[in-house]
């Protein structure tokens, strides 16, 4: 995510009212432009890593679909493997599961996790508002945790008792989401990470009111997105599902997993929320394992920097470890 402008000027339909950077621009018309800053890739056979790839439909009315990912090594193998549910980010209007730096990513963890990963192709705002990409996100872990399951690789190789939710930034924000509904609905997942999560509210914490050379994503753009991806949200910025310690918020001691692992920068805007998220868990009784890791001098979605860069490289490890657990 970068930066959000509001532009109301005169009255045409071509008018840009609403502005992400560039990377995605409204018009007052309805019409949407995205400008995504890496290329859409295909499925397939992965040479460097030896990982093979496919696309699925999940539900046809909806093109709700998914990219599933699978380690050639994996006939050899005597016993069935973790199952990554991955919810991509972008700020819950750009990117999707085929963007070049998600796929490469999964390519690289499928292999060295020895894992089936699924990355989901929720619908994105704002042609689609949120709550859009929850219900989306929902259904399909749903379709992937069904017992007697038609999809050839997940039936074959998964391990569907030990489903791992992840996912980035706004991705990760639904992963949490899916956690709290898991646990509503006395339900568990394995585990959870939450790569940079998108948590935001209306009053400031730690250093998100400073200016500080070097950060990437600014306290406007935060301010401005929720609005106006959730235009029906009451409580704007301080909605449950953007704010989960806000007034209204339900328990965090409810999520339905038993461990999760937190990751953040430590140049990104987000590093406090992930800070209190992470003591906001411990404090409220849950009764699973949670850790934070904070990559020392590092931006929001450094991880994507893999194969590289240091703390990417030293975050994939402890990220296969959790895996593997």
């Amino acid at each position: 995510m970068s930066s959000v402008s509001a532009t109301a000027t005169a009255t045409g339909d071509d008018d840009i009212i609403f502005d992400l950077l560039t990377l995605i621009r409204v018009y007052r018309s309805g019409r949407v432009e995205r400008f995504e800053p890496t290329e859409f890739l295909p499925p397939s056979f992965d040479q460097t890593t030896g990982v093979d790839s496919k696309d699925i439909t999940i539900n046809p009315s909806t093109d709700l679909a998914a990219r599933l990912y699978l380690p050639s090594s994996t006939t050899k193998m005597d016993r069935k493997l973790p199952v990554i549910i991955f919810y991509h980010g972008g700020g819950f209007c750009i990117h999707r599961a085929a963007s070049a730096h998600y796929h490469n990513y999964l390519n690289h963890l499928t292999a060295k996790a020895k894992i089936l990963a699924v990355s989901i192709d929720y619908r994105l705002a704002p042609e689609h508002p949120i709550p859009t990409a929850y219900d989306d996100s929902w259904e399909a872990l749903r379709w992937v945790a069904q017992l007697q399951h038609s999809e050839p690789w997940l039936s074959k190789f998964g391990d569907l008792d030990k489903i791992i939710l992840a996912g980035d930034s706004a991705g990760a924000n639904i992963v949490h989401n899916l956690g709290m509904r898991l646990g509503k609905e006395g339900k568990k997942v394995e585990g959870m990470v939450l790569m940079n999560p998108f948590f935001w509210g209306k009053e400031r914490i730690g250093w998100e009111g400073e200016e500080r050379e070097g950060v990437t994503l600014k306290a406007e753009v935060a301010d401005g997105l929720w609005p106006f991806l959730c235009p029906e949200s009451i409580a704007g910025n301080d909605d449950p599902m953007l704010n989960p310690w806000a007034e209204g918020a339900m328990s965090l001691a409810g999520l339905g997993c038993g461990r999760v692992l937190v990751t953040v920068g430590e140049m990104d805007l987000l590093l406090d929320r992930a800070r209190v998220y992470t003591e906001k868990v411990k404090e409220s009784g849950w009764g699973g394992v949670i850790e934070l890791v904070v990559a020392e001098g590092e931006n929001h979605g450094f991880f994507l920097s893999y194969p590289g860069n240091k703390q990417a490289e030293a975050f994939m490890e402890r990220f296969v470890c959790y895996c593997n657990n």
